[in-house]
């Protein structure tokens, strides 16, 4: 397998950060299905998919949001281009005959709710980070954030389905002259162990 260059490194890493401030700049359609169709190749356990997304663009749909925000949340994410709600799917069990079909994968999570409700969090958080990632390498900043009330978000948005939001995250063109200073970052030896 060959190596990601360092300019490739440093749009994903190094150089990205989490936007505050945008640009008015749009986000097409376009490029938003670009950027699943990159997310959605990422790994997640038995293929099992679960994460879904409403991306808000309209001021209809960003206001009924923000009922749902903290305030310090509120207009940075008014200003956005897009929205990204970051959800998972509880019933992301009845699509494994279609994304796992090698194996009765559907069986080993029907009428268990605890391993449901892991599963789907777990590999539904997984592909939300696979999409900041894919939203950097197809040209787009991140805004990624919790500070929203789950339940005001799903009686909003997800009432009477199977979908549970888990973060958002604002998408968009960042104006790089309304970012924080970079924060400090662990040193290797601060957060891994080699056994």
């Amino acid at each position: 397998m060959t190596t990601l260059d360092p300019a490739g490194r440093n749009l994903l890493f190094n150089d990205a950060r989490t936007h505050n401030g945008w640009t008015a700049q749009p986000v097409s359609d376009d490029t938003l299905r670009e950027m699943f169709d990159l997310l959605k190749m990422a790994p997640t356990s038995a293929n099992c998919s679960p994460a879904r997304f409403l991306f808000l663009r309209s001021p209809q749909a960003r206001q009924r949001l923000g009922a749902a925000l903290l305030p310090g949340n509120l207009e940075k994410t008014l200003a956005a281009p897009v929205t990204a709600i970051i959800a998972y799917d509880l019933a992301f069990h009845e699509q494994l005959p279609r994304l796992f079909p090698h194996a009765d994968a559907r069986s080993w999570f029907a009428g268990n709710e605890e391993l449901i409700r892991d599963t789907a969090f777990r590999n539904g958080t997984l592909q939300g980070a696979y999409m900041m990632l894919a939203a950097r390498a197809v040209g787009l900043d991140c805004g990624p954030m919790s500070g929203f009330d789950n339940a005001k978000v799903d009686e909003a948005f997800f009432a009477g389905t199977p979908w549970r939001s888990n973060f958002l995250c604002n998408l968009g063109h960042g104006d790089p002259s309304k970012l924080f200073p970079r924060s400090p970052r662990f040193q290797f030896e601060d957060a891994c162990r080699i056994l």
